[in-house]
């Protein structure tokens, strides 16, 4: 079991950029991780994953975007996200599945371990 805790959320405006991290209590470098972000009565999607490989994967609503990366010195991954837009708003998770393989790395049935999330909120 890996302890996830985001961090980096906040209100920015519009075409600003945010940087989101998540501190994991073992080596990322075990897990396939991702971000995922959920708002109020919908599901919770994925945003862009990173596998053991270093492979990256992004929803189309972020690509060109967002970056995904990892230091596996610090155990932490992070989330760039630049040019914000007003659909971007949500709370944001990080996700940790042990080895490699299987689904998605977009798909939420592949994660066991979840942070508690970090809040972004954009305004116009």
């Amino acid at each position: 079991q890996v302890q996830l805790v985001e961090s980096g959320g906040g209100s920015v405006q519009a075409g600003d950029s945010l940087r989101l991290s998540c501190a994991a209590s073992n080596p990322v470098s075990w897990y396939c991780m991702g971000w995922f972000r959920q708002t109020p009565g919908k599901e919770r999607e994925g945003v862009a994953g990173s596998d053991r490989n270093g492979g990256t994967t992004y929803a189309d609503s972020v690509k060109g975007r967002f970056t995904i990366s990892r230091d596996d010195a610090k155990k932490t991954l992070y989330l760039q996200m630049n040019s914000l837009k007003d659909e971007d708003p949500a709370m944001y998770y990080c996700a940790a599945a042990f080895g490699s393989g299987g689904s998605s790395l977009l798909e939420r049935s592949k994660y066991k371990n979840w942070g508690q999330g970090t809040q972004v909120t954009v305004s116009s």
